[in-house]
């Protein structure tokens, strides 16, 4: 089994609002981490995830020969 595909599994991601602010929180097994973002910062987030989504799938159709 790959050890890569299984820790993913335990990974979890949730997204909430608190007042003024996004608070992100990401669960790895034990671990734990909590990011609060301005609506600014999670507006300015999200841009770059989805310009890196969009890179990622043009890279995708590349052939290298």
């Amino acid at each position: 089994m790959d050890k890569n595909k299984d820790s993913d599994r335990n990974r979890d991601i949730s997204v909430d609002i608190e007042r003024n602010r996004v608070r992100v929180v990401i669960s790895h097994g034990e671990d734990r981490e909590v990011i609060k973002l301005t609506l600014d910062e999670a507006r300015d987030l999200r841009g770059k995830i989805y310009n890196a989504l969009e890179d990622y799938d043009q890279r995708k159709h590349l052939r290298i020969d």
